[in-house]
């Protein structure tokens, strides 16, 4: 995966959101990416959900065969998946 595209939509997905980027922890070997994102006034289950699918539509998985997680300084990347399980 081209990580300076990935950075390029994580940005910009989290910017519509009015969050910063806090943290990318980036496994090309296993293709694994964590995010974690904030703001000022804290970041709701709907940030993370529309970082989430942003990334989801610019890079398919069926292609690039990836594991995604978009958290929050105040939820844990774990507890992210599980809530994003509830509503998709």
């Amino acid at each position: 995966m081209e990580k300076a595209k990935f950075e390029s939509v994580l940005e910009a997905a989290a910017k519509e959101r009015g969050c910063t980027v806090v943290e990318l922890q980036w496994d090309d070997d296993e293709n694994v990416f964590e995010v974690t994102i904030d703001k000022p006034d804290g970041v709701d289950l709907e940030d993370c959900e529309f970082v989430h699918r942003a990334l989801l539509a610019a890079f398919d998985r069926n292609i690039e065969d990836y594991s995604l997680t978009v958290g929050s300084l105040g939820i844990s990347p774990e507890q992210a998946d599980e809530l994003l399980k509830t509503i998709e």
